[in-house]
């Protein structure tokens, strides 16, 4: 009986993973176009929301009405008037209420109880003062809710407790106004599906906040009028092990040339995988970022550190990644120790047998796709080029001449964190490959440009030490000048932001706490990201996993397309056009291949695998790179530029002429190892 029970449970083990492995395949996301248009509000769509079966669709809009969709009938079931006085954000089934209790929050700082079988109000919370931007619940969790407003708060709702909303109520979970100022406001929460106890917070700032639940205790927050009073940290205590801070690496040090472009940064959404390992990041004004919640990866740089481990006095220089205690795969420290000249020189003449031995070790597909690739960057097809090394790193990720190549093209590239992301590259290709001549002339290089003048000296300083043959090339000694007076002008830079955590984003803003220091300076850096969209207009754009196992994402963009990349490689897969203007909500069914859309536009679109019988699908954006191109184009357009776009006019500035500029680096530069 023993022996059935466990064969049964290794059978339906099976049948599970081939499940989640066929809910979505790259053969129905290429299929994947427009089933049918659901239509009965009168304003735009701003959130959909699937029940836990996926037999239901809601749907919330500026026309303050709530909408039950059966989707595979394609009709509508039950139309809420919700008594919302202001656009609705945020629209959620309860667990565990049969999809009978639906919960909205909206523009009028308000969140509504409703029941869904007879259509009325059963409560009416108004604790929050300003815009309530996102709900979320917690699988099997009954009874309970949490919202993030624009007023700075986190608020936690049971049901079951007869006064969700008077003076002395403890639901305050999280009052970020304490640590940070007035000025900040929630955009977006989502809870961990596997560990509900982490809650995931973004704000109009780039740090995505990760708090257990755990650690913090639900307070109340006195209120005057409908202004939130000052707070302290005195009076919200935090520990300061209860949260995790999350940005992209190059954000911090790269936040004047956001201001010059009158850019706000600001997390539109975020979400969690089926197995609550990453989050998916959608930021405004930005990339979309995948961080690991699991192995926290800390931001890169170079340091050279002079350690004596021999009578001869060799120095050490360490390429390090600080994950607090935990490593992430290949950012293992490396130290490669400096050489006299004479061993440089004898490695140099073996310096091209090892590359032909390199070579010989990639597969012939892997070495088609470099030589397509680097054919690609001779011609300046940049973005061509990278979509082919990325196929490439994910058959051999151990080959570093791939990673070094792929850091040349970002650098020509040159889109919002390209540099960074290139900086990552020559950081993994000299982990493989301590003497890549190429990655670290171009390490220094990053540095350089990304404004870590100290460590792209001490990079180029030792470069010239372990290659004196280039020392004396055009390439080194013009980087050379560079840094140089970069070296000279930024002593004044240094004084005016010493103040760092302070004025990062908030130009006018009170001084932050002191933890807030601390959890902002050991932020956790990303995994991947994804590029293409456009997303600076609206504050509400999504980004979703696709598929059981989230393979795939998905997000809308101010274009009225929405993209669709492999996770793995992070390439471009598809892009649709989903609206007349901007789509910004993307909901994956829970179980199957298929998916909601909604916008700027009325209507609630559902798309689905197409027949494959030949018929050409007018939603299809055919160029994909040519659609990415203009989508960072927009992003860094005069604002003004973007508002006449988005009305429909095109301006030759955007659409045409090149963006990327910047010195050659002579020999150098080749990719092509």
């Amino acid at each position: 009986m023993l022996n059935l029970t466990f064969g049964r449970q290794i059978k339906d083990s099976c049948r599970l993973q081939l499940e989640r492995q066929l809910h979505v395949t790259n053969s129905l996301i290429h299929r994947l176009g427009l089933e049918y248009e659901l239509e009965g509000h009168n304003g735009c769509v701003n959130c959909l929301e699937w029940n836990e079966s996926g037999s239901l669709l809601a749907s919330g809009s500026d026309d303050v009405q709530a909408i039950i969709w059966d989707p595979f009938r394609k009709r509508r079931l039950t139309s809420i008037q919700t008594g919302h006085q202001g656009n609705i954000f945020t629209v959620k089934f309860l667990p565990c209420s049969n999809d009978n209790v639906l919960v909205t929050g909206a523009a009028d700082s308000k969140i509504r109880v409703h029941d869904v079988e007879s259509r009325e109000t059963t409560h009416v919370i108004s604790c929050h003062t300003g815009r309530v931007k996102r709900i979320a619940t917690a699988p099997k969790v009954p009874f309970m809710f949490w919202s993030a407003s624009e007023d700075g708060s986190v608020m936690q709702f049971d049901l079951r407790c007869p006064e969700l909303c008077s003076q002395n109520s403890k639901n305050v979970l999280v009052n970020l106004e304490s640590h940070v100022g007035a000025q900040i406001e929630f955009k977006c929460i989502a809870i961990n599906p596997t560990r509900p106890e982490l809650i995931a917070l973004g704000a109009n700032d780039p740090y995505v906040r990760v708090y257990d639940r755990r650690m913090l205790t639900c307070q109340s927050l006195q209120r005057s009028g409908s202004q939130s009073r000052s707070t302290s940290p005195e009076e919200f205590p935090l520990l300061r092990g209860c949260v995790e801070y999350y940005v992209p690496g190059h954000i911090p040090q790269k936040k004047d040339d956001y201001k010059k472009k009158l850019r706000a940064l600001a997390a539109t959404y975020v979400t969690f995988n089926p197995d609550g390992s990453e989050l998916l990041v959608n930021l405004g004004g930005e990339q979309i970022y995948l961080f690991d919640v699991n192995r926290k990866r800390r931001i890169e740089k170079f340091s050279s550190i002079v350690i004596s481990s021999n009578s001869k006095g060799s120095s050490v220089n360490g390429f390090s990644t600080y994950s607090n205690g935990t490593t992430n795969g290949v950012s293992k420290h490396i130290h490669g120790a400096s050489q006299t000249s004479s061993n440089i020189k004898s490695q140099d003449k073996h310096k091209h047998c090892r590359h032909k031995d390199s070579r010989k070790s990639l597969s012939s597909v892997v070495e088609s796709l470099k030589k397509k690739a680097n054919a690609y960057f001779e011609k300046e097809q940049y973005n061509k080029a990278i979509n082919l090394y990325n196929q490439a790193i994910m058959k051999a990720p151990d080959a570093s001449m791939l990673y070094g190549n792929r850091a040349a093209a970002y650098m020509k590239r040159k889109w919002d964190g390209d540099v960074y992301a290139a900086m990552r590259d020559c950081h993994s290709a000299l982990r493989l490959d301590q003497n890549h001549l190429k990655a670290h002339f171009r390490l220094s290089k990053c540095l350089n440009e990304l404004q870590w003048c100290s460590e792209a000296f001490e990079c180029l300083k030792h470069f010239k030490s372990k290659f004196p043959d280039y020392a004396s090339s055009k390439a080194c000694e013009q980087l050379d000048k560079d840094i140089k007076a970069a070296l000279f002008s930024m002593t004044d830079h240094e004084e005016k932001s010493s103040s760092t955590a302070s004025d990062l984003f908030f130009p006018k803003s009170q001084p932050v706490s002191e933890l807030e220091k601390i959890w902002r300076a050991e932020a956790n850096d990303y995994e991947s990201r994804f590029c293409g969209h456009c997303n600076t207009t609206t504050d509400i754009k999504e980004a979703n996993f696709f598929g059981s196992n989230g393979q795939y994402i998905v997000a809308g963009s101010d274009d009225g397309s929405f993209f669709i990349w492999e996770k793995n490689t992070t390439n471009i897969v598809r892009v649709l056009r989903g609206d007349e203007s901007i789509v910004n909500c993307l909901q994956p069914h829970p179980s199957c291949c298929l998916l909601a859309t909604s916008g700027i536009d009325h209507a609630v679109r559902l798309w689905t695998p197409q027949p494959e019988d030949g018929s050409k699908n007018d939603r299809e954006v055919n160029n994909s790179d040519d659609a990415a191109l203009a989508n960072q184009k927009r992003m860094n357009a005069d604002p003004l530029e973007v508002m006449l776009m988005n009305m429909g006019y095109r301006l030759s500035a955007v659409d045409d002429g090149d963006e990327t500029g910047g010195r050659g680096e002579g020999h150098i530069t080749c990719p092509t190892s």
